[in-house]
């Protein structure tokens, strides 16, 4: 397997300070105020971010340990396959959120909806297009989450994935 680094430009703040409680999706975190520190050197990569109401954050699991190919995810009492969901103990732990901007001071970035631990290392921001991003005119099939999707609200994380297990 070829071994690929990535720098963090910055850390996720928020009023989580361990993955106990937290929401497991942005759909659970309405209202949830974050921030997101930007490393200094990034800062101008800001430019033009504030004309979108959403952010894509793609970041770095960093309290995941280990991984597993099937895993009983939040929302379920069965196991499936780690692709199939979108818990944190995977091969290469990357988390990904979409996030609604507030505003932004610097090098500071305000957020809402955030789902994310404190201290949680960011890699990544990218801008969320519906154009792009939404599929209204597919056929949209979501696998055993059919069900399930609507307990994100309501579900809170726990302590399953601190585990090597």
């Amino acid at each position: 397997m070829t071994l690929i680094e990535f720098k963090s430009i910055g850390t996720i703040h928020s009023p989580f300070k361990n993955l106990e409680g937290m929401p497991i999706q942005p759909i659970g975190a309405r209202g949830i105020k974050g921030q997101i520190q930007l490393n200094n050197e990034y800062k101008d990569g800001l430019k033009d971010l504030e004309g979108f109401s959403h952010i894509i954050l793609i970041y770095h699991l960093h309290l995941s340990r280990g991984h597993a190919l099937q895993v009983k995810p939040f929302l379920d009492n069965q196991k499936h396959g780690i692709f199939a969901t979108r818990a944190p103990k995977r091969p290469n732990p990357i988390g990904v959120s979409v996030v609604q901007l507030d505003k932004i001071d610097g090098s500071t970035v305000y957020v809402s909806n955030v789902d994310i631990v404190d201290g949680t290392p960011l890699l990544d921001i990218k801008p969320y297009i519906p154009h792009f991003d939404k599929h209204e005119d597919d056929e949209i099939t979501i696998g055993w989450f059919e069900d399930k999707y609507q307990d994100a609200v309501d579900k809170k994380s726990d302590r399953r994935f601190l585990r090597e297990d």
